[in-house]
């Protein structure tokens, strides 16, 4: 009988004669073949694709479409008009500016095909993986994207981008196509090209830019955002060490001789920051929280908001606007005189209201005109919260009772009965306005404890001071309106909801994904929730009965700075309220039992927001607060009773 071995296969693939694995194995020409047989459909592919996408009209640049911002009711706010651009040609574009966009963009403009494998390759790998969006594009790519495409971070977008461009490229001249990038590109300061960001930046047409002014505008063109040197500190070191990147850049490349780059050593700065006079007023602070509300929820950025066409619906009462607007001036008119109290001088007030039901942004006051003062004192982030942090103290430390009392714990040295706990001991210490209770809890409950309940209730982990002794005592600065929003979390029965300022936008009729209501979080026990709210609406009678003499109207759960917290700035946080202040802990007696007047008849609307009221002095260009002691003359207590009275006229405003 014959072996097997000699026996021909009927079929012996997929490599003849072999056994084994090495069956199995394809061979080289193999891999070539299909290496060659891939590459010819892709080839065919990208031809197909090629002739199917057509160079579409240029897009209508945003100019002609506003963005418009809407009321709460509905009713508009203010449209944000046609985009600031003004066509011009290469001739009126110094060369030195060319050569700085060149250097900064795509040093090979004049000698490449008009894309970036590399650069595509690697945005798309990102797109498909969720990882963040690349740069690399080269100028022609980024005027198609600018001229004929959408802003969207796509593979489709990207594709199409890299066919129009090859296209492009082949149909314009470079002269044409860096004539149209440089007239189309975003620059920031509300300013589509290169003329419009001349007079944005430097006031003067852009044929009277010199290279180093050019420089920084090029550097913009990476992101107004990082890089506009007007808009922070970081934002202007990221400009000067760009700005002198770009200008060592043309001296590699040969487009700028040493000697000429020699005379640029002193960074050229830019004219201050202004608005357009549609938004002066309370106008401008509300649109910068809209879009910073939008630029956290959506990725939009200031690019694509100002490219147009979007209706924006904010969380903005009109009304509720106007009259924090009219208390803040009433009060100021009033109590502040600079011109015979030098104390008085570069006072400033901020506020914010906070809907507790859910969240919404319904007011705020960010100085006296938008166009004038370009700091939003609603939204800053240097002002000390003094007292007005030592709620949260509190909270802290009943938290911590509370959680202790459910594991079955022994506290050390427990209370006989009848007598006050730690924590209810330091409602009265809030009450009184007394100081080291609140250091000693900071010790026995710990700072990172208070610090994460804080956080928890609105106020930002940024804005939280470092955990020393006196962190208890309010050295962190919060704005108002994260004040006013971590208030609500007491008022709300420990039920913490994120302010937010948009409840609705569209594009082109379309509704625009991620924006509205926030989830709502439990972040406090609601009985302690209560107690905090019970011990704050004594405070709140106190102030506005006693101290101020002003009598309030209805129940008022508040917060306020101490004239002993020294801490140069004084606060108010009130919320009306309908529940009664029963027995607050540590309202003055060894029980906690505090005796006031009752509650007018209706007060306490669910819907009425919490108010936070802040003033301290800023000398413009000066980053330390200045003192305030003097403001609004002796009997203001270092200006600690004049937030009240922008409160209580606020809400008694007509």
């Amino acid at each position: 009988m014959k072996g097997t071995k000699g026996r021909r296969r009927f079929l012996d693939y997929p490599r003849q004669g072999r056994e084994g694995p090495r069956r199995w194995l394809p061979s080289w020409r193999q891999w070539l073949g299909a290496l060659a047989l891939g590459m010819l459909g892709l080839t065919g592919l990208l031809a197909v694709v090629y002739a199917k996408i057509d160079v579409p009209d240029e897009n209508e640049l945003a100019g002609k479409q506003a963005t418009v911002y809407h009321w709460s009711d509905g009713s508009e706010m203010v449209s944000v008009g046609a985009v600031n651009r003004q066509n011009v040609s290469l001739d009126k574009v110094p060369d030195s500016v060319e050569n700085a966009v060149i250097a900064a963009e795509n040093e090979t403009f004049y000698s490449d095909s008009g894309v970036s494998f590399k650069g595509i390759g690697r945005a798309v790998v990102s797109m498909v993986s969720g990882g963040e969006t690349q740069g690399g594009s080269t100028i022609t790519q980024q005027y198609v994207k600018n001229t004929y495409l959408s802003q969207d971070q796509t593979v489709t977008r990207k594709v199409r981008e890299f066919i129009i461009s090859l296209k492009v490229s082949n149909q314009k001249s470079k002269h044409d196509i860096l004539r149209g990038y440089l007239n189309t590109s975003w620059f920031g300061r509300d300013s589509y090209g290169i003329e419009a960001a001349a007079h944005a930046y430097y006031g003067i047409d852009a044929n009277r830019l010199n290279p180093s002014q050019g420089a920084v505008l090029a550097a913009v063109l990476k992101g107004s955002e990082q890089y506009d040197p007007g808009l922070s500190k970081a934002n202007h070191a990221r400009a000067v060490a760009r700005w002198e990147w770009i200008l060592d850049r043309q001296v590699t490349t040969g487009k700028m001789s040493k000697e000429e780059r020699a005379k640029y050593r002193t960074f050229p700065e830019p004219r201050k920051l202004s608005k357009p006079t549609s938004q002066a007023g309370q106008t401008g602070y509300l649109i910068d929280v809209a879009n910073k509300f939008i630029r956290a929820r959506t990725g939009l950025t200031d690019k694509d908001l100002a490219r147009g066409g979007y209706h924006i619906h904010t969380t903005f009462d009109k009304e509720r606007t106007r009259r924090l607007e009219k208390a803040v001036n009433d009060v100021r008119r009033k109590e502040i005189d600079p011109k015979h109290r030098k104390a008085d001088e570069f006072v400033q007030f901020g506020a914010a209201s906070v809907r507790p039901g859910d969240g919404a942004i319904v007011a705020l006051y960010g100085g006296p005109d938008a166009t004038k003062h370009f700091s939003n004192n609603a939204d800053t982030s240097a002002v000390p919260a003094g007292s007005a942090f030592k709620p949260f103290v509190l909270a802290a430390a009943l938290q911590e009772e509370a959680e202790d009392g459910e594991d079955g714990e022994d506290r050390k040295a427990a209370p006989a009965d009848g007598e006050q706990t730690p924590a209810e001991k330091l409602g009265g210490a809030l009450l009184m306005g007394q100081s080291p209770p609140f250091v000693q809890a900071g010790k026995r409950v710990g700072l990172e404890r208070i610090r994460d309940l804080a956080v928890q209730s609105g106020l930002r982990k940024e804005s939280m001071a470092q955990l020393e002794q006196t962190f208890p005592l309010g050295t962190s600065a919060p704005s108002a309106i994260r004040m006013a929003s971590a208030y609500t979390t007491f008022a709300n029965g420990g039920l913490h909801q994120e302010p937010y300022a948009v409840s609705g936008m569209t594009y082109d009729s379309k509704k625009v994904p991620g924006l509205g209501r926030p989830k709502a979080e439990q972040v406090l026990d609601a009985k302690v929730a209560e107690q905090v709210s019970g011990s704050l609406l004594i405070m709140g009678w106190l102030t506005l009965g006693r101290d101020g003499g002003l009598g309030p109207e209805q129940p008022v759960a508040a917060g306020r700075t101490e004239p002993g917290d020294r801490m140069k700035s004084a606060w108010f946080i009130g919320s009306p309220s309908a529940a009664e202040p029963g027995f607050g802990p540590g309202a003055g007696t060894k029980t906690g039992k505090a005796v006031r007047p009752d509650p007018a008849p209706g007060a306490g609307d669910s819907n009425e927001p919490t108010t936070a009221v802040t003033m301290f002095r800023n000398k413009a260009g000066t980053p330390a607060l200045l003192p305030m002691q003097g403001v609004g003359g002796a009997k203001s207590k270092l200006g600690t009773t004049l937030p009240p009275k922008v409160w209580q006229a606020y809400q008694q405003g007509s």
